[in-house]
């Protein structure tokens, strides 16, 4: 990931080899969570991103998870630090987050993009401490680029 000062504006731009794609930025922010394309999940609800709905999946109530269908994905992710999860969410928040992926990839589009990445190593290198679903100056478990591996690979 590279970070650049343009006009006054931070903005992070993907370090991309001949062999790996690291950070989701421009042009592959497709890739992040945090990429616009509603989604339909098993419990019915139509979210903004998958964002939105794995943060909604962190409650059991359905009803519960209706606030999280329309919100921008920096709220969604807010809201879901401050809820009290489930008492399984570490078991499964791993699950949660390929379903959430599965259902944005069925996008013929987006799979299309996905598929495009081949054979590259894609890893969600970030700068905000996240290392479960990403690196931190190459340090961290990188489970969201493994589960957008294992989708592109099937």
């Amino acid at each position: 990931m590279r970070i650049v000062i343009e006009d006054g504006i931070k903005k992070r731009y993907p370090t991309e080899t001949e062999t790996e794609i690291l950070g989701f930025f421009p042009p592959y922010r497709f890739l992040s969570n945090f990429h616009v394309h509603p989604i339909t999940m098993p419990d019915g609800l139509t979210y903004r991103s998958t964002e939105n709905a794995y943060q909604a999946y962190k409650l059991l109530d359905v009803e519960e998870r209706k606030a999280f269908t329309n919100l921008t994905c920096g709220e969604a992710q807010k809201m879901g630090q401050k809820i009290k999860m489930r008492e399984d969410w570490l078991k499964v928040r791993t699950e949660v987050m390929m379903m959430c992926l599965e259902e944005k990839f069925k996008n013929p589009e987006l799979m299309a993009m996905l598929k495009a990445t081949a054979p590259k190593y894609l890893e969600e290198t970030n700068n905000w401490g996240d290392k479960f679903w990403g690196k931190v100056d190459g340090q961290g478990q990188n489970m969201l680029g493994q589960l957008l591996m294992e989708i592109r690979d099937r």
